[in-house]
């Protein structure tokens, strides 16, 4: 059992019972706690009152769907990690997903074993501090408070998912290095054998489009990205 599964409760929104029960079995198997709801509405419900780690949730799902569960929660201000697992394999839909603050995708039929690897990645990038000996990280007038997991822009403070924080703060601790989409999804993410160098760069325009103005981060095409210092 891996000690990043101790006492953390994964919420499973799936309404297909035989698929929310393989969910079940293979993350509490995995050493997670397991609560599963079948509906949109009851997702909500139990994200306030049960305040998972994660939150793995369908798209298709009864009475609201898996987007709008995500977009209501981000326009509350709960940044809760939230793992989209959907039939739905298309671009637009993964991107969509993306872009309304979810921190993975993963697309069914699914390996339980992904699945698990995914979950207890997600949890791990959201419970540990960013590697490094500084409490913060200041590039021009972006700084990240590692401890508060807190980023300002320009002196406002700035809601990033668990995933484009340590993204942001990865790329903010190695200033000037190229950082591969291969190294970004092995450090960052915590694999890379399921995940296509897709996720890296919509999470990297995702960051780009909260950094506005003051973003700093460089494309090296054909390679991966660097956070730019002027020299």
């Amino acid at each position: 059992m891996s000690t990043d599964a101790i006492h953390a409760l994964i919420l499973v929104v799936e309404d297909e019972k035989n698929i929310a029960d393989l969910q079940r079995m293979y993350l509490q198997k995995a050493g997670f706690g397991v609560h599963c709801v079948s509906d949109g509405e009851q997702a909500l419900k139990a994200i306030r009152e049960l305040k998972p780690a994660a939150v793995v949730l369908d798209i298709g799902i009864p009475v609201i769907d898996g987007i709008d569960v995500c977009r209501q929660l981000r326009a509350e201000g709960n940044w809760i990690p939230i793992l989209f697992c959907t039939a739905r394999d298309d671009e637009i839909d993964r991107v969509l997903g993306l872009e309304m603050g979810a921190d993975d995708y993963i697309t069914k039929p699914f390996s339980p074993r992904e699945l698990v690897a995914r979950v207890r990645a997600t949890v791990r990038r959201n419970s540990l501090a960013v590697e490094g000996s500084e409490d913060s990280l200041v590039i021009g007038d972006v700084k990240i408070d590692k401890s508060a997991r807190r980023v300002t822009v320009a002196g406002s403070e700035v809601d990033f998912t668990a995933t484009e924080f340590d993204l942001l703060a990865h790329l903010m601790a190695r200033p000037g290095r190229v950082i591969s989409r291969e190294q970004l999804l092995s450090e960052v993410w915590g694999y890379a054998a399921y995940v296509s160098h897709r996720t890296v760069d919509t999470h990297i325009a995702q960051v780009r489009a909260k950094l506005g103005n003051h973003s700093f981060i460089r494309t090296v095409r054909g390679v991966g990205y660097s956070a730019e210092v002027e020299r």
